[in-house]
């Protein structure tokens, strides 16, 4: 009856069945009785069931006490007083040790409602490191800070490309996270298409030049645009970054291409090894199937946040691939002339 009442009060709180929270508690009240029984088990049972509820949140846990406690006062029948210390002890025990355990702390505040805002400040503290790494290794294979050999120049090309990737996964799990329509937000801006481009074109340079694969671009006639031009360059930026991770020969294009006084066609294009057709139904999923069950692709993190941000600009991303030859993406958007 007790877990009734706590699944009742957690179901209030947390907007979730009833019958769902009552089965997870049910759960923890047998690790609790599992924890505070001294028959086989003794000190090691005991600790057992302290490490499985390591990841058990500790208002659960609090919400199965207050609930005992309040059943046992409104029960008439008679109650075993040292079972019951026993079991209130070993919660109480359980509460102290989650509060002591680091790894507990960090799993309850995931499992909280603060879980959203504690993904995007790690994020955020991901990308704030990686965005100085990028400028310094860049600095140093320009030689600014002295002469760079070949094989550092190489080595310094690898650093630079990990730590793009992780740059771009860190942006991508925060618009995932905050939607894919906070670089779209507010009126159209004046800006210029060439100077997204060859931005996209400078920043994946030190990983062309690593592969040794030429990233070939081409620029509008009319330049100056009204748009979104940071929502623009982030999805230019992944396709080409993809582009370059999956093609080892050839060469790697962006480029646009104008159609009457408002329409403007973008498109990245790469000589790799194709997509294959099983993944083409899935391209845009964060998560994908694998042997071992669902599989966390960056890749399609990575889509999907562009098809977010195009959606909101009121288009979408195509793509064509052909294996062994090459994939090309693409996207048509209203660009009204500045």
């Amino acid at each position: 009856m007790a877990v009734q009442h706590a699944a009742s009060a957690l179901a209030r709180d947390e907007r979730a069945p009833a019958s769902e929270i009552s089965e997870r508690l049910g759960r923890i009240a047998q690790l609790v009785l599992g924890a505070s029984s001294n028959g086989t088990g003794g000190r090691g049972g005991r600790q057992h069931g302290f490490d499985s509820l390591a990841s058990v949140p500790g208002h659960y846990v609090d919400a199965l006490r207050r609930a005992l406690l309040a059943e046992v006062l409104r029960s008439r029948t008679a109650v075993d007083g040292h079972e019951l210390a026993q079991v209130l002890t070993t919660l109480e025990a359980a509460q102290a040790w989650q509060a002591e355990d680091p790894h507990h702390d960090f799993t309850r505040h995931l499992a909280s409602t603060d879980a959203v805002n504690a993904v995007v400040e790690i994020a955020h503290d991901m990308r704030s490191p990686l965005t100085s790494i990028l400028f310094l290794v860049d600095t140093l294979r320009r030689g600014q800070s002295g002469p760079v050999s070949v094989i550092q120049e190489r080595q310094l090309g690898l650093i630079y490309g990990a730590a793009l990737g992780l740059n771009t996964l860190a942006s991508d799990v925060i618009d995932a996270v905050r939607g894919g329509q906070r670089l779209v937000d507010g009126p159209p801006i004046p800006f210029s298409i060439a100077e997204v481009i060859l931005h996209v074109c400078d920043t994946v340079r030190p990983v062309s030049e690593e592969k040794g694969l030429p990233v070939q671009f081409t620029l509008p006639v009319v330049d100056g645009r009204m748009g979104y031009p940071a929502a623009l360059g982030r999805v230019l930026l992944n396709l080409v970054t993809n582009a370059l991770k999956y093609t080892n020969e050839g060469s790697v294009s962006v480029g646009c291409t104008e159609h009457g006084d408002t329409a403007v066609s973008f498109f990245v294009q790469d000589t790799g090894e194709g997509i294959p057709p099983h993944v083409m139904s899935m391209l845009f999923d964060g998560f994908r199937p694998s042997a071992s069950g669902m599989r966390f692709s960056n890749a399609g993190l990575g889509l999907a946040i562009c098809q977010s941000f195009l959606r909101a600009m009121g288009t979408t991303l195509e793509v064509t691939s052909t294996p062994q030859v090459g994939t090309r993406f693409s996207f048509r958007v209203e660009l009204p002339k500045a």
